[in-house]
């Protein structure tokens, strides 16, 4: 990808500085504005050409690729990480949490979260289904334990997490109470069993 050519040959140090540039700007610009950012847009804000945009990373796949793919990477290393916990429902929840409180931060996150787009860049790549069968595997090892509704499926659980993202955002950029992933951990908490009527 974008990187190919850098790392068979050292950039110059100004060259290596106009790259980390175009890098922070595009990682601003995908967290506010998501994937419909242009190049164009991201070379006006850094203050280059797009010419020079594109000497780094010569399609805006690869720009996106090495600003955000290792964010999912690391949401589906988590997740396999997980998958041994002692504690399978503390597992699951914390899990769930915490790629809502990093991603709901990042329009672009949200973005490929919600729709798999930008997830599989690479040739060959796997990483939405990586990242499906990770969260499958969470939710299946809590609701064996019984700390997670039963009736539950992991496309289930995917869109309330995409649900859960997009109420994040709003909740945030009207400065409400950021609580949503908390309110939607409660409600796929397995209920106890409701003692037997007495008479």
């Amino acid at each position: 990808m974008g990187d190919d050519h850098s790392a068979a040959r050292p950039l110059r140090a100004d060259a290596r500085r106009n790259r980390d540039r175009v890098l922070q700007i595009a990682q601003e610009a995908l967290a506010s504005d998501g994937l419909t950012i242009s190049f164009d847009e991201i070379a006006r804000r850094a203050g280059f050409g797009v010419g020079t945009v594109y000497r780094h990373f010569p399609t805006k796949e690869a720009l996106v690729e090495a600003v955000l793919l290792g964010r999912i990477e690391r949401f589906v290393a988590d997740a396999r990480a997980l998958a041994t916990a002692e504690d399978a429902g503390r597992a699951f929840f914390g899990w769930f949490t915490t790629v809502v409180e990093q991603a709901a931060a990042n329009q672009a996150l949200c973005d490929m979260l919600d729709s798999g787009s930008g997830m599989a860049l690479r040739p060959g790549s796997t990483l939405a289904d990586d990242f499906a069968a990770a969260l499958a595997r969470l939710l299946a090892r809590a609701q064996r334990v019984g700390a997670v509704r039963p009736d539950l499926q992991p496309q289930d659980v995917h869109d309330l997490l995409r649900g859960c993202l997009a109420a994040e955002r709003r909740a945030r950029a009207r400065g409400g109470a950021v609580r949503m992933a908390e309110v939607i951990c409660e409600g796929m908490r397995a209920k106890p069993a409701s003692p037997p009527p007495t008479f």
